[in-house]
């Protein structure tokens, strides 16, 4: 299945716009041509150069068109005036926008069965997605009122200059590690705690806290069946009383008409990295102790890995957004996955759970030379979430493959100067293993385990009554670093 590394996407990103730049003045005329992948990705260069984000909705009409054609012919629109993301019931008003973008397009497409050409209608999201094949449709939908976003949902193909598709697994790795006796200290009852807690002062913490009573989401590639530890034996040791459950919304297909999801169970490796970082139980079988040991977990494979490229990735992730965002007894949502451009639906999913009071903890980015101009990804970028990043052991020195900006609300240092190769140990994809795992994502699982904490010690806290606790516990407050935001987290402080 195709992929975006997002090592590699930081190369073609940065290589992309020192080429030519496409003619678009003939596109705003409508030509009825349909651009190369590559000149689509010059525009996706130019808008990301200028604003830090790409706006589909007001594009030329046949930049958006050849985006959508080259992503499977499917459009995904947002509907209702601006801010009306979701609805639990439709209202005349937004009943009457749905069926007018529908009639627009079926008049332009030449169809009379709407069952031809709509994909999907979202019960929750104000959105729809429509298959099309002709411009004159993106035309006309552009030109209609109550439209608040129209999206090329199948296009994954920000490639390099040459327009070769690269692919691979981004943020994946199954194989186990050894780990350097000096970045972990064996605690009871025969548990490894990572050399940054001390730092954080997540150790001391726990004399006040340990997340008992909390409930983590988790959206990311699922956990590993293999790794018991995040399965049947999660009550190990010093972890007692609490729950993990596993489910899976996305669906491992090139088909967009695929239905089938494949379960909870992680295929890459990242999303059980994640889960140990947060909840991975203070065990007796000398393995790495989460943050947040004692909390409970409701983990979603909603993506095949950290970066949402493909129309199921993206489908997945709204789904599983939504999903957590229903239930009660989540109060925070880890995200170390993300993409270089906003998504409508996941953003409409967003912005759905955080009117449900979830804190929604969201990794800034990882990726290589793309950090050198580019900041914080999506949806980290967006108000709605906590935004994290992470640091070397050095002081405010961003690690080497971690975004950085205005964006960002908290650090946390996970990654020696003196060795990028040693950032912070987790459980690993099998049984008895262990890894090492870096960048923005186990900076965000970190923030997310450390709320837990703070949620645990007062469990009739708001939202944002833990989020205030979160930056009076941070190094810079009651300033904001531009870069870092409120700074390094003190763990300690933050329970207290």
């Amino acid at each position: 299945m195709k992929k975006l590394s997002l090592l590699v996407l930081s190369i073609f990103i940065f290589t992309a716009c020192n080429n030519e730049e496409a003619d678009f003045q003939a596109e705003t005329s409508v030509s009825s041509k349909t651009l190369t992948i590559q000149e689509v990705n010059q525009y996706i260069s130019d808008q990301l150069q200028q604003s830090g984000d790409v706006d589909w909705t007001h594009a030329p009409a046949n930049v958006l068109y050849s985006a959508i054609m080259h992503g499977d012919g499917i459009l995904s629109l947002g509907y209702g005036q601006p801010g009306e993301h979701f609805a639990q019931v439709k209202t005349t008003d937004l009943i009457a926008a749905k069926q007018n973008a529908i009639s627009i397009a079926a008049n332009k497409e030449g169809i009379n069965k709407t069952e031809d050409f709509l994909i999907a209608a979202d019960e929750l999201l104000n959105s729809i997605e429509l298959k099309i094949n002709n411009l004159e449709t993106v035309i006309a939908l552009q030109a209609a009122n109550n439209i608040r976003y129209i999206d090329p949902i199948g296009y994954g193909l920000y490639v390099d200059p040459n327009g070769v598709v690269l692919k691979s697994s981004s943020g994946c790795d199954q194989s186990g590690q050894s780990i350097n006796s000096n970045d972990y200290t064996v605690i009871s009852p025969n548990a490894w705690k990572p050399w940054n807690y001390n730092i954080h002062n997540i150790d001391d913490a726990w004399n006040y806290s340990t997340g008992a009573g909390v409930t983590v989401g988790l959206i990311d590639t699922g956990i590993s069946a293999n790794q018991s530890l995040l399965g049947s034996d999660f009550n190990d040791g010093a972890s007692s009383g609490r729950s993990i459950q596993k489910f899976g919304t996305f669906i491992d297909s090139n088909w967009w008409w695929s239905n089938n999801t494949d379960g909870p169970n992680d295929r890459c490796g990242h999303g059980t990295t994640m889960a140990s970082t947060i909840a991975s139980p203070r065990n007796n079988d000398a393995m790495p102790v989460g943050v947040a040991y004692n909390s409970n977990m409701v983990a979603y494979r909603g993506t095949e890995d950290v970066l949402l490229n493909d129309y199921h990735e993206r489908k997945g992730v709204s789904n599983a957004l939504k999903a957590l965002g229903n239930r009660n007894d989540v109060k925070i949502i880890s995200m170390s996955i993300g993409y270089v451009w906003s998504i409508g639906n996941v953003k409409d999913a967003v912005k759905y759970a955080y009117s449900r009071n979830k804190m929604i903890v969201a990794a800034g980015g990882t990726s290589t030379s793309l950090t050198s101009w580019y900041g914080v990804i999506f949806p980290a970028s967006m108000s709605e979430t906590v935004a994290v990043t992470g640091l070397k052991d050095n002081g405010y020195n961003r690690c080497d493959i971690c975004h950085e900006g205005s964006e960002i609300d908290f650090t946390i240092i996970m990654q020696r100067a003196s060795d990028e190769s040693r950032t912070v140990p987790t459980l690993g994809f099998n049984n008895g293993t262990r890894k090492y795992v870096g960048g923005s994502s186990v900076a965000t699982a970190t923030t997310a385990g450390i709320a837990a904490l703070i949620w645990s010690k007062n469990p009739s806290w708001s939202r944002e009554q833990v989020l205030n606790k979160m930056k009076q516990s941070s190094e810079f407050y009651p300033s904001r670093n531009s870069r870092f935001g409120y700074g390094n987290i003190d763990a300690l402080q933050a329970v207290q």
